[in-house]
């Protein structure tokens, strides 16, 4: 929209929308600003209509599909949209959007309901009006809540005087679970008593049946005519019916307590209730345990335009879909979906699942290009750098892995507590995976002047000389290294008060547990210089003053950079709590 001098409006309404695309561009999640753009572009020139200027019609729908590209799942804006289009350009501009809509959600009832009543006015050929029926059925015919496209279809046949067609409908409908299942039954008995019985059941139960009541009468010993024949079979054949009736029923029964603790069916932006999600939870383990591949699938799809971003059930979803046979392309659409649609790039838990899932395909290179995709967006995402590197190591080797860290410390981008989580892992691979505890003792040698500030350098620095192996020989100089680690944590870094407590007690432990015979000399001296009084303690007088010991301390921000946690997501994994309450949040 930047391209345009002239939105179509007057001089006042261009600079509104100008403004407008200015709030979109800098906070593209702002739900707000876009119905407010929306809303201004519908106003231009007094409302727009099939005179309206070509600008202000670009105007339009550019803010449109720029709307329903960033929120696909909005099925109101789709109507919207469709309608403006066929009041300004005709039924096959409207269709076109019709078409756009129901691909972007595809298991919206009423999307397709309006969809197939827009197609029944405007389309006087039967065999496309049915074939869009079908499309529609395929795709929303089993929601629980899709009553209103089945009596669409049907009052689209009774306008045909399809009799027929209305009884397969109906045939088709008294076996799904839905709520109002029952009325269904009671139109599909009444019209079965009016229709030919080579109608009601296949051919071969059709036999059965006659076989059945010609055998009764003989038992008897009399011969009925073809008309209480015909009467006693559709007799068996209604019984048959009432069993299907039953098992809807049952099926309908089961399924209602979810149902009716939906109270959000739709797409919005605002977060659901922990109680909504207990609820999908529950229904999703109940519809699995039934097994039905077709009505799984199709549940856990309404479930994702509700619960759209919150990432667990986009994993979840994925998980459960590759434990089924040959369903790797159904488990990339998955992860594409969540990708590049619903889940926020500042949660890159799904992206990364995303590429182990490409690297265990053998599409190495597109792993790649989803961890480099990450990184674009959140260069300081050490997550998905270490994550990288692992794969370059996997794939290619501990060289491969090494440049990926060498490119992310060299880069005038990445933050410098970044880089400093970076050089501990560079130090790890020296370590563990080449198996040299010299050249990654000399990575955090040669790297502290840089990242003294570095919690996280001194958590790994410390951890990676305890974990030494050592023996009786050997213990001093291991003592050495330790304690030397801490004195230099104490003395070069600006970490706060409580972060050196809190590196302090590991130093401790080793003191007590390994410590030699004077090792509670030094286990006091700390544990007084940590825990003292203030008056002989500057770590506990800048702690009660809020400021560091030593030297001048981090301001806020760098504060909380210098001391922050890396994990990876799958660490942070917990099983929710069902006892929640309140919104839940999408992190």
């Amino acid at each position: 929209m930047g391209d345009f001098a002239n939105f179509g409006g007057t001089d006042e309404e261009n600079a509104e929308i100008r403004r407008l695309n200015t709030d979109v561009e800098a906070d593209p999640d702002n739900f707000e600003n876009w119905e407010k753009l929306i809303r201004a572009c519908e106003g231009l020139e007094g409302g727009l209509n099939r005179n309206s200027s070509p600008q202000a019609l670009a105007t339009l729908r550019d803010s449109y599909d720029r709307f329903l590209l960033k929120f696909p799942l909005l099925f109101g804006y789709w109507k919207k949209y469709a309608d403006l289009e066929f009041n300004i350009s005709g039924p096959e501009s409207a269709e076109m959007v019709y078409e756009r809509g129901c691909a972007s959600i595809t298991n919206s009832v009423d999307l397709w309901t309006e969809y197939c009543s827009f197609k029944m006015e405007t389309t006087h050929t039967p065999h496309l009006v049915r074939e869009l029926f079908e499309r529609a059925a395929s795709h929303i015919g089993l929601d629980f809540l899709s009553h209103p496209f089945w009596d669409k279809y049907l009052e689209y046949e009774t306008r045909q005087e399809a009799h027929d067609k209305i009884f397969a409908i109906l045939n088709r409908v008294i076996h799904i679970p839905m709520h109002q299942y029952a009325r269904y039954f009671e139109r599909f008995r009444q019209l079965a008593h009016t229709r030919p019985l080579q109608e009601l059941v296949p051919a071969d139960a059709l036999a059965r049946y006659r076989a059945e009541v010609e055998a009764e009468a003989i038992q008897f010993g009399i011969q009925k005519p073809e008309l209480e024949i015909d009467r006693d079979i559709r007799a068996k054949i209604d019984a048959s019916y009432y069993l299907i009736f039953q098992r809807t029923q049952a099926e309908t029964s089961k399924r209602w307590t979810y149902e009716a603790e939906i109270k959000r069916p739709y797409f919005h932006v605002t977060e659901l209730e922990h109680h909504q999600l207990v609820n999908w939870r529950k229904y999703l383990d109940f519809e699995e345990e039934e097994g039905n591949y077709q009505r799984i699938v199709f549940l856990y799809e309404r479930c994702l335009v509700t619960c759209a971003l919150y990432e667990e059930f986009w994993l979840r979803y994925a998980r459960w879909m590759s434990a089924q046979e040959n369903k790797e392309e159904e488990v990339r659409n998955i992860y594409l979906r969540a990708a590049t649609l619903f889940v926020p790039v500042s949660r890159p838990g799904v992206r990364l699942q995303f590429a182990y899932f490409e690297e265990m395909c053998g599409r190495i290179d597109v792993a790649r290009d989803i961890h480099a995709a990450i990184l674009m967006k959140l260069p300081d995402c050490v997550e998905a750098i270490v994550s990288w590197a692992n794969m370059q190591r996997r794939q290619s080797g501990l060289d491969a892995a090494i440049e990926v860290y060498k490119a992310q410390i060299d880069s005038p981008v990445v933050d410098i507590y970044t880089k400093a989580a970076l050089v501990t892992e560079w130090a790890l691979l020296l370590w563990k995976v080449k198996g040299s505890v010299d050249e990654a003792r000399v990575a955090f040698a040669k790297n502290v002047e840089w990242y003294a500030d570095s919690r996280h350098f001194w958590q790994k620095w410390l951890e990676f000389e305890l974990e030494q192996p050592t023996n009786a020989e050997l213990e001093g100089q291991h003592a050495e290294r330790v304690k030397n680690v801490f004195a230099e944590m104490r003395l070069k870094s600006r970490l706060s008060p409580g972060i050196k407590q809190e590196l302090g007690r590991v130093y401790l432990n080793y003191l007590q547990q390994r410590g030699g015979k004077q090792a509670m000399k030094e286990f006091l001296l700390i544990d007084r210089e940590l825990f003292g009084p203030q008056s002989v303690s500057p770590i506990t007088k800048a702690k009660q003053a809020k400021e560091d010991a030593g030297l001048a301390g981090l301001d806020e921000a760098t504060r909380l950079k210098a001391e922050r946690r890396f994990y990876n997501y799958y660490e942070l994994h917990t099983d929710p709590d069902a006892n929640a309450q309140g919104p839940a949040s999408f992190d």
